[in-house]
């Protein structure tokens, strides 16, 4: 049964401010009421402002830099929703963060992208909707429905208005060809695959490219960029396999410690990402093009309200 239009709420932590007024203008919903602060020994001090009771809750927060911080913000807002009695609690996380270590690929190391999905979902959420998951199969570590968006319509549009003749679109790794496949077919380009190996967390050594760049414009196609140590390396080694204008993107810009400077200083002439993690001065520079996500998160808040399809907003 679809929900009466004035049954849905929006609410935001403060790990993006602006994309969830953006959700909020597209919707024509009002942000909700509330009160986040912090005790001064640093704990989370929230309280929610108006009646939720019966209400379709939706609450924007990315686990972005302080990424425990607000984690826990998300968590404790969540509990408050169901202690208030919300009718349904729906966590929208454009950018899931502990996302990187999702198997036992060695010894003695957690799965905290599983962890994470659980303090979720125990906290009282009763669905997630989110965006570019690190892998795919995260989807499966939560106990409740999950809806899973991709920047990909976002930046294939973009990119494609650009006009690029010749374009060879390059998976960074192994682990993106699905990823990039479905960008070069979308874009009508060829493909190419990086060989890259990983021998620790941010940092990667290129070995090979595998497909032809020769004086081609390529497009690196990746879920997320962190220091973009092991972005401006892939770029190196298609600048040397003899690739022409070297453009990057990733749906999540993490931009950790000197990953701006390394951005400046390399190969890539362009690197575009959303808003999926709120921009910040420090992390602007005239390489990076940041893309707007409100109207696509605020499309999949309606349709999950509406008991309607998400997968039709990328199909």
């Amino acid at each position: 049964m679809v929900r009466p239009p004035h049954d849905i709420k929006i609410f935001t932590g403060n790990a993006n401010r602006s994309l969830g007024d953006s959700v909020s203008r597209y919707l024509n919903v009002p942000l909700g009421r509330v009160h986040l602060s912090r005790f001064l020994d640093g704990e989370v001090w929230f309280q929610i402002e108006e009646n939720v009771r019966g209400k379709d809750v939706f609450v924007l927060q990315s686990t972005s830099t302080p990424v425990n911080e607000h984690l826990m913000e998300l968590l404790i807002m969540i509990d408050a929703f169901r202690r208030a009695s919300a009718a349904r609690i729906t966590a929208v996380i454009p950018y899931y963060g502990y996302a990187r270590q999702d198997r036992k690929d060695r010894p003695r190391v957690p799965i905290s992208a599983k962890l994470v999905a659980n303090l979720i979902s125990t906290a009282g959420c009763h669905r997630v909707l989110t965006m570019d998951l690190h892998a795919s199969q995260i989807q499966g570590f939560f106990d409740v429905p999950v809806d899973h968006l991709f920047a990909a319509p976002v930046i294939i549009d973009h990119v494609a208005q650009m006009g690029l003749q010749d374009l060879c679109v390059v998976s960074p790794d192994a682990g993106g060809v699905e990823r990039a496949r479905a960008y070069a077919k979308r874009l009508n380009a060829t493909l190419a695959i990086v060989d890259k190996r990983r021998e620790t967390a941010n940092v990667a050594e290129v070995h090979n490219v595998i497909g032809d760049v020769s004086n081609k414009t390529v497009l690196i196609v990746d879920d997320m960029v962190d220091t973009a140590g092991t972005l401006c390396k892939v770029a190196e080694a298609l600048a040397e396999a003899g690739a022409g204008r070297i453009l990057a993107s990733a749906s999540h810009a993490v931009l950790s410690g000197n990953a701006v400077r390394n951005i400046n200083a390399s190969r890539i002439s362009q690197l575009i990402v959303t808003d999926s993690i709120e921009e910040r001065p420090e992390r602007k520079s005239d390489k990076i093009v940041v893309l707007p996500i409100g109207e696509l998160m605020g499309k999949a808040i309606q349709n999950i309200h509406e008991e309607a399809s998400v997968t039709s907003l990328f199909i």
